[in-house]
C-alpha cells in the first residue's frame, strides 16, 4: 500500500511565463526529473515553441487530508526559473519527455511540435551553461499540412530509439537518433503511445509500442514488416475513445479514456485481467503505473483531479487536485513523485512512499 508523503504546490514566476498557450486533451507538456543529490526537483514545461526549466524545493513537509483522503497542497518554494535555450521550434510545443542519459547529471530531453518537428537535447543537470549535443528530425512530409497533437516517447533500453506520434496524420515515425527507421500507419487518430518496458520475447529488447487509437488498442513490432507491423488489435469499447496508454515494468498495459474506466491487459493472452469501471467522474487522459508497488495506478482525468489506486481491488487510496485544466503531468521514470501543470500557473508535486516506510 502507497501513502503520499508531501504535496506541494508552486506558481510559475510571472516574469517568465505569464500566460501559457492552450492545452490539448492530452496533458503531454510536462516533463519531470527528481535530483538525487539534493531534496528538489526539476520540471520541464512547454508554452508556446519554447520550453522552461522550474527547479523546485522538495523539503520535509507534513501531510495533511481533507475528505475522502483528498490531499491539501503546501507552498513550495521555487529555487530558480529559466528557459531552456535548446529547442528552436517553429509552432506549438506538444510533448515534452525526459531520459537518463549516458552519465550521470546528464538528461535526453524530446520535444516533438504540432506539425512533428522533434528536437532532442542533452541537458546537464548541475551546470545549465555546458553546451550539450542535440538534434533535430524534420517530419517525412516536411510539416505540410494541418497542425495538431503529437506524442513523442523514448526506448527505455536505448534512448536513442524514438517514437513520435502525429494525430492527424495517422502516423508513427520511428528514429534512431536522426535516422528514420520506418514508418507506421494507423487507422485511427494515434492519442497516445509507450514502449513495452517487458518484451514479448524475452529477449531484453524493446521493440514493441502500445499505441491508443480511437477505440482500439494496438501493438506494433518495430522487428517485421507483416501487416505493416501491427500484431495485435484490442478493441475497446464501441463509440469510446482511448486517451492514455501506460506500461509497467511487469508487462501489463494499462488504458483509459472517455467511459472512465482502466483497462489492465496481460499481453500473454490480450485478454482483460481488470476493469476498474467509473474509477473517474470524467475522461481519463492519464495514466501511469506505481514504480514502488504495479498493483498501484495513478489516474489523471480532465475535472483537475489525480488519484492513486489500487487497480485490482478497485479502490481508491488518496487523491489531490489542481486549481485548473491540467495543461502537462507526469510521473518521475524511477520513483513515485508526480507532477502537474495547471493553465493557471501552478505546478503541483506529490511524492509518495509505501506505509512501512513511512512509519519508519
Amino acid at each position: 500500500m502507497l501513502e503520499a508523503r508531501s504535496l506541494r504546490k508552486a506558481l510559475v514566476p510571472s516574469s517568465l511565463l505569464s500566460d501559457p498557450s492552450p492545452g490539448n486533451l492530452q496533458s503531454t507538456r510536462l516533463a519531470l526529473h527528481v535530483n538525487e543529490a539534493g531534496p528538489s526537483c526539476l520540471v520541464y514545461i512547454a508554452s508556446g515553441c519554447r520550453v522552461y526549466k522550474i527547479e523546485i524545493s522538495m523539503e520535509d513537509s507534513t501531510i495533511t487530508k481533507g475528505k475522502e483522503s483528498l490531499l491539501i497542497p503546501v507552498h513550495a518554494q521555487v529555487i530558480s526559473s529559466s528557459i531552456v535555450d535548446r529547442c528552436p521550434h517553429r509552432s506549438e510545443i506538444q510533448s515534452v519527455v525526459i531520459a537518463e542519459g549516458d552519465s550521470d547529471n546528464c538528461l535526453i530531453m524530446g520535444t516533438v511540435d504540432s506539425y512533428g518537428h522533434l528536437i532532442v537535447s542533452r541537458l546537464d543537470v548541475i551546470d545549465a551553461d555546458v553546451d550539450r549535443l542535440s538534434y533535430s528530425v524534420l517530419p517525412r512530409d516536411c510539416g505540410v499540412g494541418e497542425g495538431s497533437w503529437a506524442g513523442v516517447c523514448f526506448s527505455p533500453v536505448h534512448w536513442s530509439t524514438v517514437a513520435v506520434a502525429r494525430s492527424f496524420c495517422k502516423s508513427i515515425d520511428v528514429y534512431d537518433q536522426d535516422i528514420h527507421l520506418r514508418s507506421l500507419h494507423t487507422l485511427w487518430y494515434p492519442a497516445s503511445l509507450s514502449f513495452l518496458q517487458n518484451s514479448l520475447t524475452g529477449d531484453g529488447s524493446s521493440s514493441i509500442l502500445a499505441v491508443a487509437e480511437g477505440s482500439q488498442l494496438t501493438i506494433w513490432d518495430l522487428r517485421t514488416n507483416h501487416n505493416g507491423g501491427c500484431i495485435q488489435r484490442v478493441c475497446g469499447s464501441i463509440g469510446d475513445l482511448i486517451y492514455a496508454v501506460s506500461c509497467a515494468p511487469s508487462g501489463a498495459i494499462a488504458v483509459g479514456g472517455s467511459d472512465r474506466t482502466v483497462t489492465i491487459y496481460d499481453p500473454r493472452k490480450w485478454s482483460a485481467i481488470s476493469r476498474w469501471v467509473n474509477c473517474s467522474k470524467y475522461e481519463i487522459t492519464g495514466l501511469s503505473f506505481s514504480s514502488i508497488d504495479t498493483a498501484c495506478i495513478y489516474i489523471q482525468s480532465v475535472d483537475y483531479e489525480v488519484m492513486c489506486g489500487l487497480w485490482k481491488e478497485h479502490s481508491k487510496v488518496f487523491s489531490f487536485r489542481g486549481d485548473s485544466n491540467w495543461l502537462g503531468f507526469n510521473k518521475s521514470a524511477k520513483a513515485d513523485v508526480l507532477a502537474g501543470w495547471c493553465d493557471s500557473g501552478s505546478i503541483f508535486v506529490a511524492d509518495v512512499l509505501r506505509e512501512q516506510q513511512e512509519s519508519m
